[in-house]
């Protein structure tokens, strides 16, 4: 079986040009099961986010979505278009969140591709993302630089 058949034809190597940019297609709504899970899988103890009676006698409007949730969510997003044929993931660097996610917010991403460059691997070449998440109001919620090491078709596609 020929498995480059299993990933997308346009994202590998080859396909990735600096300066270009990607609008991912779907979007994801935070529910409060992603966010209380990975807080509490994390150990995370601050009860910003999962104590709502706390937060609403603070005047917050709910509980806030754990930071890691929320870029962990924008590099999902953005997987697809451009990490499918990756062989390792060599970095993430550069993370900012930039406003606060409530519970019922949905998050989009869009990538853009900062750098590409060769590796030692004849197969593969490393590109450098830097993936944007924003919620349903179009405001930036987060941004994180992402290197991978992608296959390049010439190696793994077969006719």
């Amino acid at each position: 079986m020929n498995l480059s058949r299993l990933t997308g034809a346009t994202n590998y190597f080859e396909d990735f040009e600096v300066g270009a940019v990607i609008k991912h297609a779907r979007g994801k709504t935070i529910t409060p099961l992603e966010n209380v899970l990975i807080t509490n899988l994390v150990m995370n103890t601050a009860q910003g986010h999962f104590n709502e009676d706390l937060m609403r006698k603070e005047g917050f409007p709910g509980v806030i979505v754990y930071g890691g949730v929320n870029f962990s969510m924008v590099l999902g997003l953005a997987a697809q278009d451009c990490c499918e044929n990756a062989l390792q993931e060599l970095g993430l660097d550069n993370v900012k969140l930039t406003k606060p996610v409530l519970h019922g917010d949905t998050i989009y991403a869009y990538s853009e591709v900062l750098d590409r460059s060769d590796s030692d691997r004849e197969d593969a070449g490393v590109v450098t993302f830097r993936h944007y998440g924003y919620n349903q109001r179009d405001e930036m919620i987060a941004q994180v630089d992402r290197r991978v090491l992608l296959k390049r078709k010439s190696h793994w596609v077969r006719p």
